[in-house]
Order: structure tokens, then sequence, then C-alpha cells
């Protein structure tokens, strides 16, 4: 009895576990039913997004170029090469056989990894059926065009196995060369930040990315679901700046020389055209640690500092177009000391000047006759002098197209922080804080007869060699002052050069007109030091030439001497000199053209097979180039271009050879090649 007991509950239990199994089984095939009458749609579709997925394709960023159409900054392509080492045609004969020949050439193409580790790579791809194994980042245009050529690659795209995926560098072609103001991108930076005009206009110069649909393969490799689909990108337009580049490099030569003279801390330079406002050349150049200079902050318009005596042109055109003097107007000066409320002011020149016209208070750049002149005219009404400064305009930002402007400070008499020394200090340029655009446009605004111009760095944006947006000179002030008045300050600032604070600039091949400078500059909140050991100066000059008939203006400023020149008429007006003496005699053997070591490699390699000797009046042959080097070698030659399609020159309308006159309109149809490997969506 008891052993049937035992049985009984046994065959219980494999009963209850039977019967649990087959409620199991039949919640399992109701489920698939259900989901194969309910849900199959919708999983189809789930199923599908995993296997599929939209990728971007890249735009190509527009260059930056100087007013002549040199590039000054461009997209240099560079390419990932990889390989698809279980396509069909790589077969393990044709592998064996080649691997030894492949490993050696790109071994001594690449020079990172031996023959043997070459080896290595290619046999562990293999093994693990690889179809995306990386060979080499970064590689060149040429390089590319030789890989293509070794063992099994020249095979070509389908038989070889090669996969090369397209990347995009940004080079500066002239390095150094305005590299503040043409901009860079931020590295440290978490998101992609550009600095200068490739910031200010990267809405511009980024283009609109494409899409392009890709299933997921073996591997887990993506392969474009249908080419003919994608979505091309659109690649960003041109930026054609005002820029000169063999200017830049005059400017860039002649503020480092004199930097490195006087181990000064930084400095920059402004050239100017007078009529229009467009900038030339613009140079910042600030001391790094290992005691060289380069471009690493835009000191010529963000640098809001007191600009000393540079200042004192505003102060004398306000006195004298309310009329409280005129050139010949006594100013007692005494023994170059003078006192305002317990303070002390005192001029450079020891012993004063004693009494002079107001012409030479300004062409000796005198403290106690500037600050004399502005009291006694204006201490009982300090707020006129206040409104005549800001009708010229330089209290005003200048909304440049570039940006991190310093904001100009011109206080009034209702700040908080006006005292009883303000009016005679500001008179001589403290108490106030403007940029060197600032200054050098109200100097440039008297070198057009009153007609003040905003600064400008752009002139045009163009799109396939097209101009979609030109940016014409701008008049912020149409008259700073009279017309009388402007006259009577050009005579101030040419007597500066001709017996004043610059005779040391004096040429008698053009007339120049300027204003020295020189500034003491604060320590924080610790004021001006009056041990001459540890006094910071900054020397500027700041004018125009040639003086009867302004063509450039420009600005000089050095900061911190430490070799014993501090003044700006030592330091900063021969930098202007060497500049102006340059571009004045405007011969061909002096700007010479900048060395051909001075174009990145990058560069060169992207534009090796652009036609070399071109003959002016006679058509090219563009075919076979991208669009953007067939466009400006036709630009040069002065043709209208139309473009038909996208990609690389297949047909020209003129045939090459043919004369052209400049003009001419030429037609290239050109033809798409597809990239082979897009990046993926962030």
């Amino acid at each position: 009895t008891g052993v049937k007991d035992i049985k009984k509950d046994i065959l219980l239990r494999v009963y209850l576990v039977y019967f649990g199994v087959f409620l199991f089984a039949l919640f399992i095939m109701a489920r698939a039913i259900y989901i194969q009458s309910f849900e199959k749609s919708e999983l189809t579709q789930m199923a599908a997004k995993q296997e599929l997925c939209m990728f971007e394709i890249d735009a190509i960023r527009g260059n930056i170029c100087s007013d002549d159409g040199t590039l000054l900054a461009v997209s240099v392509p560079i390419f990932d090469i990889r390989m698809d080492m279980v396509t069909d045609s790589l077969t393990d004969r044709v592998f064996n056989s080649n691997i030894d020949s492949l490993a050696f050439c790109l071994s001594r193409q690449f020079k990172d990894h031996t023959v043997s580790e070459y080896k290595d790579i290619l046999w562990e791809g293999r093994r693990n059926m690889d179809r995306y194994l990386l060979l080499e980042r970064d590689v060149t245009y040429p390089d590319l065009e030789k890989v293509r050529k070794f063992p099994i690659f020249r095979r070509g795209k389908y038989m070889g196995g090669l996969i090369v995926v397209p990347q995009y560098r940004r080079e500066l072609p002239y390095k150094s060369l305005a590299k503040r103001t043409i901009g860079y991108e931020n590295e440290a930076a978490r998101n992609r930040v550009y600095l200068g005009l490739e910031g200010s206009f990267t809405k511009y110069l980024q283009g609109i990315n494409g899409q392009c649909l890709e299933r997921r393969v073996s591997g887990g490799v993506w392969m474009p679901v249908d080419p003919d689909t994608q979505v091309e990108p659109q690649n960003g337009a041109d930026i054609i700046t005002t820029l000169d580049i063999n200017m830049q490099d005059l400017a860039d030569r002649a503020l480092r020389k004199e930097l490195i003279a006087d181990s000064a801390d930084y400095g920059c330079v402004i050239l100017m055209e007078v009529k229009t406002g467009y900038v030339k050349a613009i140079v910042n150049l600030g001391r790094t640690k290992d005691g060289k200079y380069e471009e690493v902050l835009n000191y010529a318009i963000q640098d809001c500092a007191e600009p000393g005596s540079t200042f004192k042109l505003a102060s004398f055109l306000v006195a004298l177009e309310d009329g409280k003097v005129d050139l010949n107007t006594p100013v007692n000066t005494g023994n170059g000391i003078t006192m305002y409320s317990g303070r002390k002011m005192e001029d450079s020149h020891k012993g004063g000047y004693g009494t002079i016209p107001v012409e030479q208070v300004f062409e000796k750049s005198s403290n106690v006759g500037t600050s004399k002149m502005i009291y006694a005219a204006y201490a009982l009404r300090p707020q006129q002098y206040i409104d005549g400064l800001y009708r010229l305009g330089i209290n005003r930002p200048l909304e440049l197209q570039i940006s991190g402007e310093g904001k100009p400070y011109i206080k009034n008499t209702k700040s908080r922080y006006w005292s009883a020394l303000s009016l005679p200090w500001m008179s001589i340029g403290y108490e106030v804080a403007l940029a060197p655009i600032h200054l050098i446009t109200l100097y440039n605004a008297v070198a057009n007869d009153g007609v003040m111009v905003k600064p400008q760095f752009v002139k045009e944006i163009r799109k396939n060699g097209q101009v979609v947006e030109k940016f014409n000179p701008i008049v912020i002030n149409p008259r700073i002052a009279s017309p009388s008045t402007i006259k009577k300050a050009k005579i101030m600032l040419e007597g500066v050069v001709e017996k004043g604070t610059a005779t040391n600039i004096r040429t008698p091949a053009y007339k120049i007109a300027g204003k020295t400078g020189t500034a003491q500059i604060a320590q924080n909140n610790r004021g001006y030091r009056q041990d001459t050991k540890q006094v910071k100066y900054k020397g500027s000059f700041v004018g125009y030439f040639p003086a009867d008939d302004p063509k450039y203006t420009c600005m000089v400023v050095i900061v911190n001497p430490k070799k014993g020149k501090y003044y700006g008429g030592a330091i900063s007006a021969p930098v202007f000199r060497e500049i102006s003496d340059k571009l004045y005699s405007n011969r061909n053997d002096i700007l010479i053209p900048l060395p051909k070591d001075s174009v990145s490699s990058a560069f060169a390699s992207m534009h090796y097979n652009i036609p070399k000797n071109v003959v002016k009046g006679i058509m090219p042959d563009v075919t076979g180039l991208g669009l953007k080097d067939a466009v400006y070698l036709l630009e040069q030659q002065g043709l209208v271009v139309s473009v038909n399609g996208r990609g690389t020159v297949v047909r020209q309308s003129v045939p090459a050879g043919a004369p052209v006159p400049r003009g001419s309109q030429v037609v290239l149809d050109l033809q798409l090649i597809v990239k082979d490997k897009p990046k993926a969506q962030a």
C-alpha cells in the first residue's frame, strides 16, 4: 500500500508538470497567433527601423578669400582608407597572392607600420570577415591616388575592396597671417564654435548637409540603400573679404619686427581704405609663453582702454566746432605742470612750452595745453563738451561684421563716476575707453573730409562663383564736423609730422598726417604706478597718407615695450612709416608675392591639378577640376561662369585653347561623384 501511494504521488506530479508545459505551449501559440494577427505591421516597421538609418552627408564649408580671390581659409579634402575584406571578388587566391605586396606598399607609403604589422592587420581583418577594416586616416588626395594603384586595390572599387571615406579639414594657406580675423575653430569649446569671420559668417559658410539612407549588412557595416535617392549636400558660399594679402604680409612683418626689437607684450595694426572703410590689413600679435608672437586675440577691435594722446583729436574737433578756439588762439602751458583738484598733470617736455597757439599745442601734444584749453571752454558747462564728443559718434559701437567688438566708453556728467578731475583728464584721453578700431574710424573720417564710414571686413558673398550679396560702403555719420573744422584738423595732423612729435617719419616723397599717443596703463585696481621701473605704457600712432589726397588710414599700437622706448612717436610711428613707404611707392618690386613655403602643403596638395601655365585671353582646360577650382581659374581670366549640375567638370562650352575676351560667358557641365561613406547623423 505504501508503495502504491508513492507511485500515485509521483504520477500526479508528472501529470501536473505535463499539464503546466501544455498550458505554457498553448500560451505561446496563442501569443504567436495574436502577434501575427494584430502586431505584425508594427513590429515589422520597428525591425525595419533597426536595419535602416538616415545618415548625414557633410556639406563642404565655403572658402574665405582675400579681395582678389586668393584663398585665406579653405576646406582641404582628406580621406580615411578602409577595406572590405569579404567582397565577392576578393577570393582567397587573389588575397593570398597579393597580401605581401600590398603590405609592403602600405608600409612604404605611410611608414606608421612595418610590413609584418600590416600583414597582421590584413590577416586579422580577413579572419574576422571585416567589411570596414581601417587601414589609414587623414590621407591626402595625392597619396590616395597612389593607394588606388596598389596591389588588389588597382582592381577597382568593387573588385579590390577599397573603401574611401572623404573628410574635410580647415586650412589657412597663409598660416598665421590675419589668423584671428579670418578665424578658426575654437577646440576648447564643448560644441563646434568658430571665431573671427569663420564664426560671424558661419551661416553662409557652412552650407546645408545632405542625407543618405543606409542599411545595416553583415558585420554591422552600413551601406547605401540606393545612392541615386540620397539628398546631396549644398556646399557653403564663399566669403570675399576686404583684406589684401600683400598689404597684410607687409603690415605683419613691420609690426612683428618692432615688437621683437622692443620686447613688447602685444601690438596691432589696422590699415583702412579711406573712401570705403574697407579694412585692407589687420594684424594682432601677442607674445606667447615661448617668446614668439602669434595671432591669439583680436586686440584691434576688442582692446578697449584709455587711448591717451590720440584721443586729443576728438577734443580739438569739439572745441573748434563749438567756436571755443581757433588755430591761433594762445594757450599758456606755463612750465609744463598744472594741478586739478590736487592732482598733478604734466607734459613730457620738461620745462613746458610757455604760451603757444592751439595749433602748436596739438603738434607738440601738450597735456597741460590741451586740458587748459578744454577746461577754460567747458568748466562751467562740461556736458557741452560731452555732447560734442557724442556728436562725433565715438561713443557708439560700430556693429562690426566680426564679433568681439569692445564697447566704447565716454561717460557724461550724470555718471556717478564723474568728478572734478573728469573734464581735464578726459580731454587728454584718460577716463575714457576706446578700441583701436574706434579711433581709426574717427581719423579716417577726417581724412574723408568729415564723412565717417563703417569699417568692413567682408565685401561679397559668392555662391558657385556668382555674387549673391554685396556689402557696399556704409556711411555712419555724413558730417562729423563742418568743412572748416575738418580743414583745420587736417592742418594740425600734418603739422604733427612736419614739425611736431612725429618729425622722425617725415619724408620728402609724400605727406603724412597723423597723431602720436603715449598712455600709461592702469594696473588693475592699483591705479597708475609711480615707480618708473614698473610703469607700463602703450605707444600709438594713427594717421593717413598721402595727406594731400588720402588713400589709406593706418593705426599702430604697441603695448608695454621693455627696451627703453615707449613714446608712440618712437615705436609705433616708424611701423606706420614702413607700411606707408612701401604702399606709396606702388612698385611691383616692393609688394613681393608671399613665398611659396608660406602656403601649407595641404592646400598645395588640394590644388595639385590646377593648370599652371594659363595664358591670359586663352581658354584653359578645366575638365576634371572641382567647381571651386574651375570657377576661380576662369574668374581670374575675367570670364563669366554659368554652371549646370554638381561635382566635377566634364564639359566646357568654350574649348581649351580658344581665344576668350574678358567678359565672355563660359558654361560648365558638372557630373556628381557619389561619396563612398557618409558620416552618421549625430
